[in-house]
């Protein structure tokens, strides 16, 4: 039978064919590797590069080459079959999970990316849960088939079983029977042909499947090895294919995110851009919606492989690397309506103190940390005044290697880091009332009282008013709300406090004492109060752990999962190995990846995600020492706010 011709590609903006996608992928399952054949197929390259001796075209920092890690999500831009492709290449190591958190509220698609050797991982299905809540059509890519130990078909059921029925192979194999059914249910053009014993087209069951997956209904399936290039061509027609366009109007008003910025030697900031709606110029000034200022763009590139090419437009659909802004990541740009919401995935889990190798470079250290944190949101510098310490929040012990040689190759810096300390929080134990007078010394009035009640385990923080306007002023309600976020910083034991309902049942004003900022000053106050009338149990980060080792060594690694006061799920024994799934507190286990190595002599791998908080016994965790003044010491805490404000 004559193949068909292929299937027609929806419109793009102005009829341009366009389409942005990410590669994703748990860490080493050779997702940098096929993003790179992916420029040599479609001639964007003229040589391959490689991972292994740091020369592929996305990982572009020192500390990547070196590695042979993505650290930075890249973008890149090339042509295939007359399409315009953005690709974001993304971090796969859970430590830069942020990266990939951002990339997503940028994508129309997806290229999901497995090893045939160790099948679904970890941090695999963390991917799969938030492409699914972001509602992002996804195309399966099985690699490394041609590896020792590749099982390409039990892959494929692994990921049916786990992840969705729904992911289906795009091409005829043993599977074809099965796929064609599957699609049966779900298109009426293969139903009616299926169930009268009538053949399917291999041409007509893939352009009714690219229709469903652009719908994100199921998910294409397909083989190959990035490191040989096999199956590549194929999967970049899936991707053109089965992925959807766009969906932007040119002739609409300005709506882009700010979603990555890098630092250039000669333009200063670039802010990497996702336009939603609407087109922006060169020399064009556009408002920061987030930041609520006016920008002036200076010039708009295009990055090719690792040329930025002056582009001097971006139109609805485009990625470009813009120059001039003065914005942060997750600004956005023009109209907010268009920008879709975001999906969290990363937790900063650690804390670190940061020490200069020289004394005199301390201030140069203090400014880099704060460019790479605008450049990271994620890692939070925090200036402790008073003990002149520098502190930042992490996701992991890789990460503090890279800040390391990132401050080195880029800044000049040598700098150290003290050892990480888990990130403990604070939840109320138990239901309970705030209430705080604020009404000396004059001028000032302000009274509040808050209902406090324990929410769900990883709810965050809710809060309503029922009070009346009559009783306390719109606008200093607001200020109260305005204020929660720093009232809970640090509760009784000095963590964050989370996963709980306020509620401010009842307020007061002065006509003439109040000041706009006394109910900055009394919510505080009112909440600590309320804090000790409820008391708080301590929350500590949890890790979801595959582990695989040899067999002899499965009931010494049971061990250790009793010994980090971990829980475990029935192994799995089977051609030599033991594959156990288990949770563990982050506290206990921070040194595992480096026990197990040592026990299994190199052949143990451990694959971790994070699982959300648990209580733990206040002894068996730790307080963390109160920064600042307690509002609990009224009088003092009042002179220093009045003082400060």
């Amino acid at each position: 039978m004559p193949e068909a011709p292929r299937p027609s590609l929806p419109p793009c903006p102005r009829g341009r064919a366009i389409r942005t996608f990410g590669v994703l992928a748990h860490v080493d399952a050779g997702k940098t590797t096929l993003t790179e054949q992916m420029l040599f197929h479609s001639g964007s390259i003229r040589a391959l590069g490689s991972v292994d001796r740091g020369t592929a075209h996305t990982d572009w920092m020192d500390v990547e080459r070196e590695r042979g890690i993505s650290v930075r999500s890249a973008v890149t831009t090339f042509t295939w079959r007359d399409v315009e492709v953005n690709l974001i290449d993304t971090p796969g190591h859970v430590d830069f999970g942020a990266e990939v958190e951002r990339s997503l509220r940028v994508l129309d698609g997806a290229v999901l990316v497995l090893s045939a050797v160790e099948g679904v991982q970890a941090q695999t299905a963390v991917l799969w849960k938030a492409l699914r809540r972001m509602g992002i059509p996804t195309v399966v890519f099985i690699n490394k088939t041609d590896r020792m130990g590749a099982d390409p078909a039990g892959v494929l059921a692994q990921v049916q079983r786990r992840l969705s029925p729904m992911a289906l192979p795009l091409h005829p194999g043993e599977d074809w029977p099965q796929t064609v059914e599957r699609v049966a249910e779900l298109d009426e053009a293969i139903l009616d042909p299926w169930a009268e014993g009538r053949p399917v087209s291999p041409a007509l069951l893939r352009a009714r499947m690219a229709a469903l997956a652009r719908a994100g209904s199921l998910y294409p399936v397909l083989f190959g090895s990035a490191l040989k290039g096999l199956g590549v061509e194929e999967l970049l027609d899936a991707a053109v294919d089965c992925l959807p366009p766009p969906a932007g109007d040119v002739d609409g008003p300005v709506s882009g995110l700010v979603f990555k910025l890098e630092h250039d030697k000669t333009m200063g900031r670039i802010a990497y851009v996702r336009l939603f709606s609407g087109e922006m110029r060169n020399r064009d000034a556009v408002a920061n919606a987030t930041q609520g200022t006016q920008e002036k763009i200076t010039q708009i590139r295009r990055v090719r492989a690792q040329r930025h090419e002056d582009a001097g437009l971006l139109q609805a659909g485009d990625i470009g690397s813009v120059c001039g802004l003065q914005a942060r990541i997750g600004d956005v740009l023009g109209d907010p309506a268009g920008v879709p919401e975001g999906c969290a995935m990363a937790v900063p889990l650690l804390t670190v103190q940061a020490f200069a190798g020289q004394e005199a470079d301390f201030p140069r250290l203090v400014a880099a940390l704060k460019e790479l944190a605008d450049e990271d949101p994620m890692l939070e510098l925090q200036w402790l005044r008073d003990e002149r310490e520098l502190h930042l929040r992490i996701m992991g012990v890789i990460q503090m290697e890279v800040l390391t040689s990132l401050l080195a190759s880029r800044f000049g810096l040598e700098a150290r880091f003290g050892a990480p300390s888990v990130i403990y929080r604070e939840t109320p134990a138990r239901a309970g009332e705030g209430y705080v007078e604020y009404t000396m010394p004059k001028p000032c009035w302000a009274v509040l009282r808050f209902a406090i009640e324990p929410g769900e385990r990883g709810s965050g923080v809710a809060y309503a008013s029922t009070v009346r306007d009559d009783a306390m002023l719109h606008r200093y309600q607001n200020q109260v709300e305005r204020t929660l976020p720093e009232a809970l910083k640090q509760g009784l034991h000095g963590w964050e406090v989370t996963d709980l309902r306020i509620t401010l049942v009842e307020g007061q004003h002065h006509l003439v004492h109040t000041h706009p900022l006394d109910f900055a000053v009394a919510t505080p106050m009112g909440i600590m109060n309320g804090l000790e009338a409820t008391g708080t149990t301590l929350l500590e980060p949890m890790l979801a752990c595959a582990i695989t080792v040899p067999a002899a060594l499965g009931n010494r690694v049971i061990g250790d999962i009793l010994q980090m006061r971990g829980t475990f799920e029935a192994p799995a024994i089977g051609g030599g190995e033991f594959t156990v799934e288990a949770r563990l507190p982050v506290a206990t286990s921070l040194d595992y990846p480096t026990r197990l190595g040592s026990l299994s002599g190199g052949r143990g791998v451990l694959s971790t995600r994070f699982d959300g908080y648990q209580e733990c016994p206040l002894e068996l965790g730790a307080a963390s020492p109160r920064r600042g003044i307690d509002p609990r010491d009224q009088a003092k805490y009042i002179l220093a706010a009045r003082k400060a404000l």
